[in-house]
């Protein structure tokens, strides 16, 4: 460590010198003298920045906005009490830790041993408000800003090195190293304040998923005898059958039938079930009015149709050499783009018409192969059909009886209770029971019948199932005979399979019958060859040799086509 003649002693003077190299100026001491000898001042310079006073008042910590093209330029900082010197450009940037949520405190390390709380305030107070500075005893302080933006600001005197008025005691001067400290009242605020983001959130969320609610269906009325025989009434009432419906439900659900208002509730859903047919013939008009529109709308289209025809050979005839040679050449012009313009929009308008012929073909084809399986499954259901298609009326006609039978009990209950009324309605009502009691025995006739029918149709079905075993038995055995019984040329064909099998060049038609001649001696070529030349899946000829020893031999070719399957 050198010493200067007033006594002041440097700790670093090749920092002091890099420092005043890197902005251009002649590193010079604290008396005047020259730091380095061979100092050239245009290697320092960066490009673009004239050559400054460090001793300029006013200098700001936090340089202007700086386009990202450009490099930050670090620059000396004097203060009251203190100098800051920029760190050596040429070196990279400090390093740091992660950001923690909410920062607002940051360590500064690095510290002159004769630093204050006063002179870290004058420094570090041009970045922003400052909350509250903890100081330590070994060199570093944790300063806390009131602000997050300005934790950014202080990061940018990291690097710098410090130094105490004039001073070049070690005790005196230090390197700032700034970074980012976390503290728990940071994340503290940090978290509330997320806190309060996300009830707010929750809140907009709240009143949004309200407004977009739809509203609340009206309440459903209690069950009542009163409520039950208005009911029954909205129900029979075409207007006010959804309403009346979705209370029944709403009822039956609610566990609100028992022995006493059963025939009420089955009288109500009686009456709903006599809706279907009417929302039936509904929607049969609302399909003859869709097919109505749709043939309206086919006609006009082949309507307009037929216009754009005339219209595009109206084009076609004046674009002949008749009339296309008194036309000018813009009218020419104008008649080519208008031709061209009507084509395509009579193409476009003909696809549709196409498209719209394809998708009824289409159904039609669909129809017809709906029916053919019906068609075919009745053909080979036979009396089973004819069986499931008995019971099916037989239970939807003691269903129909049972329903005669709860109306003709409502009916005679509604009479005991009622008043005397006058003779036309007791008269009205009798007949009314008259009719009931009619229609009652004949669907118990009409039941007697169907049921005698129906066993009629099972003791059919059994003795067809009997006629049916004894058949499939018949044939069985008949499949048992046939494959015991041996023909004529099925030991052969076995022997000559087998022959050929072992050798797989083939053979020649005499070798094979020299070889059947020792099983049976009445064999005769003519035979063998006729019987191979049937078949000619399991045997093939083929041609072997050259010349004068050309050869036909017979192969076995039965396992080829399950090899190559």
């Amino acid at each position: 460590m050198d010493s200067s003649p007033l006594g002041l002693p440097m700790s670093d003077p090749n920092a002091w010198a890099t420092a005043m190299n890197n902005l251009g100026m002649a590193p010079m001491g604290m008396t005047g003298q020259p730091l380095m000898s061979d100092f050239d001042p245009s290697l320092g310079m960066i490009p673009g920045i004239a050559p400054m006073n460090p001793m300029m008042p006013g200098l700001g910590i936090v340089p202007p906005p700086i386009s990202q093209d450009l490099p930050i330029v670090k620059e000396i900082i004097h203060c009251k009490s203190c100098t800051l010197f920029p760190p050596n450009p040429n070196l990279p940037p400090p390093a740091t830790r992660e950001r923690p949520p909410g920062c607002k405190t940051v360590f500064v390390g690095g510290l002159p041993e004769n630093a204050s709380e006063q002179l870290i305030m004058e420094v570090f107070e041009q970045c922003g408000t400052i909350s509250a500075i903890r100081m330590s005893k070994k060199n570093f302080c944790h300063i806390r800003f009131a602000e997050e933006h300005t934790v950014d600001k202080a990061l940018f005197l990291s690097g710098y090195r410090i130094r105490l008025g004039s001073s070049t005691d070690k005790k005196d001067t230090g390197r700032l190293h700034v970074d980012y400290a976390q503290a728990r009242d940071d994340l503290y605020e940090w978290e509330c304040r997320q806190r309060m983001l996300a009830r707010e959130e929750r809140h907009r969320r709240r009143i949004e998923e309200d407004r977009l609610r739809p509203p609340s269906p009206p309440p459903i009325v209690h069950y009542s005898e009163h409520e039950c025989s208005q009911l029954g009434e909205k129900i029979k009432d075409d207007s006010k059958f959804p309403e009346a419906v979705r209370v029944l439900l709403t009822w039956v659900e609610r566990g609100e039938v028992n022995r006493r208002n059963a025939n009420n509730f089955y009288s109500m859903i009686q009456s709903s079930n006599s809706h279907i047919r009417r929302l039936m013939n509904e929607k049969a008009a609302h399909e003859k009015e869709m097919e109505e529109a749709k043939e309206k709308f086919k006609n006009s289209l082949a309507g307009i149709l037929v216009q754009f025809e005339q219209i595009v050979s109206v084009f076609h005839a004046s674009s002949k050499q008749k009339a296309w040679d008194h036309f000018s050449k813009a009218q020419r012009k104008n008649l080519d783009m208008w031709r061209k313009q009507a084509e395509e929009i009579r193409n476009i308008h003909n696809e549709e018409l196409m498209g719209i012929r394809r998708e009824e073909e289409m159904e039609m084809s669909d129809d017809d192969m709906e029916d053919v399986p019906e068609s075919k499954d009745s053909d080979d259901s036979g009396p089973m059909a004819q069986v499931e298609a008995l019971r099916e009326e037989n239970d939807s006609l003691r269903c129909q009886l049972d329903a005669y039978r709860n109306e003709v009990e409502l009916l005679k209950q509604e009479q005991n209770k009622a008043q005397p009324l006058r003779s036309e309605e007791d008269s009205t009502r009798q007949q009314q029971l008259t009719f009931l009691q009619q229609a009652l025995q004949g669907m118990q006739k009409q039941l007697l019948k169907i049921r005698e029918d129906l066993k009629q149709k099972e003791l059919e079905l059994e003795k067809n199932e009997d006629e049916k075993q004894q058949l499939e038995n018949q044939i069985q055995s008949l499949k048992e005979r046939i494959h015991a019984f041996p023909t004529p040329h099925t030991l052969p064909v076995r022997i000559i399979s087998t022959f050929l099998h072992v050798h797989p060049f083939g053979a020649s038609i005499e070798y094979i019958c020299s070889y059947l001649q020792r099983l049976d001696t009445k064999i005769s070529t003519t035979e063998v060859e006729t019987l191979l030349g049937r078949l000619p899946c399991t045997f093939r000829q083929e041609l072997t040799g050259v010349g004068a020893s050309l050869e036909k031999r017979w192969k076995f070719c039965g396992f080829e086509g399950i090899k190559t399957a």
